[in-house]
């Protein structure tokens, strides 16, 4: 494996850590409750930490299409919960979510940064970054 896809790897596993760590600091130390659709997000953001590290340990850059669909779907999400809690024509069809409504913001900085959206961020680096693998592993071959 050469520099470019074992760096690539590794700012996937950083990303995804950082984006874990934050969703934990959230609801263990802030005490936030996160709703149904910050679950699925979560679902699809733990498991790259851990798929990449095992795909660090053994040099493996395929794990890329992999993460690539886990960010893309996880993306889709992100944007699609940060639309409800933003747009007010998504509001009205936003889905009832348990406990904690969707649409709700516990924090809301410079008035546009959302829990949702630092998801979506974090999706998008993560599919960049694999797309970016994907194509340097084609080149190799």
């Amino acid at each position: 494996m050469n520099k470019k896809l074992e760096n690539g790897l590794l700012a996937i596993w950083v990303v995804s850590l950082v984006a874990t760590l934050g969703s934990l600091y959230f609801s263990e130390i802030r005490q936030y409750t996160p709703c149904e659709m910050c679950w699925y997000q979560r679902i699809l953001m733990y498991p790259i930490v851990i798929l990449t590290t095992v795909a660090y340990i053994q040099k493996n850059a395929r794990i890329a299409l992999t993460t690539a669909v886990f960010a893309c779907i996880g993306g889709s999400i992100s944007l699609y919960h940060y639309g409800i809690q933003k747009l007010d024509f998504l509001q009205a069809s936003a889905p009832a979510c348990g406990l904690v409504p969707c649409t709700g913001q516990y924090i809301n900085l410079l008035g546009f940064i959302t829990i949702p959206f630092l998801a979506l961020t974090a999706f998008v680096i993560i599919a960049a970054i694999s797309f970016y693998m994907l194509r340097v592993l084609k080149e190799e071959k």
